[in-house]
């Protein structure tokens, strides 16, 4: 029987546990460190989605409450229902109220940094999905190009004369590292897409919730 007709019942009958330490020690390495990378990934993408939600980003009646204190200008009942309630509205609207004695166009500056900053502090929090994503098919093309200098080399020591059953070690890992790349790179990237059109939603909604919040700063004082 042919190494490589060994690969294929073991990939159809050994299970997927014998496919990864037929690739040796260094095949075993290689797939364990792409197993810790799906774990990061999964944990990281259950912590998004926990999260990443319109209720923990704007906690649903904090722009209607802060905008009935402004209207009654009272700065300091608005500022501190944003401390009552961290979050992401709360944060660009305490922001905002800092300038609201330089007058409404300092206020809406202010408002615009302050959202800018905050999406980029969500984007830098999602992006470690995408490292993942990009990190973890280089991995199982290193394996894969350490599995098939094995074989090769295999093939220099017995001078040509190597039989199947003996490259077969290498092919193992060559192929289990890169199917276990893209395994993990396939939804970390896509998890990752998923997220980041999540986070331009909600910062636009948060912004809009936040300028309606503010609004009363524009009108003059009476």
């Amino acid at each position: 029987m042919s190494g490589l007709t060994r690969l294929l019942l073991a990939a159809e009958g050994g299970g997927v546990l014998d496919i990864i330490v037929a690739g040796g020690f260094t095949g075993l390495a290689f797939v364990l460190v792409l197993l810790a990378l799906s774990m990061v990934a999964l944990a990281l993408a259950v912590e998004h989605l926990l999260t990443i939600r319109r209720d923990v980003l704007m906690p649903p009646g904090l722009a209607e409450k802060v905008a009935k204190l402004l209207a009654e200008r009272d700065l300091q009942g608005a500022a501190a229902a944003c401390d009552q309630r961290p979050s992401f509205l709360a944060h660009v609207i305490r922001s905002s109220l800092v300038e609201a004695a330089d007058g409404w166009p300092d206020v809406e500056k202010t408002l615009e940094g302050a959202t800018l900053e905050q999406a980029a502090r969500l984007f830098r929090k999602i992006e470690y999905l995408s490292v993942i994503g990009n990190i973890a098919p280089m991995i199982g093309l290193l394996g894969t190009v350490v599995g098939m200098i094995f074989a090769f080399q295999e093939v220099a020591a017995t001078e040509g004369a190597a039989r199947a059953a003996e490259l077969a070690g290498g092919i193992y890992q060559a192929l289990v590292t890169t199917v276990g790349g893209l395994l993990v790179a396939i939804p970390s990237l896509a998890a990752f897409a998923v997220f980041r059109n999540r986070v331009d939603g909600l910062v636009s909604e948060a912004a809009a919730a936040a300028l309606r919040a503010l609004r009363p700063l524009k009108r003059p004082a009476r």
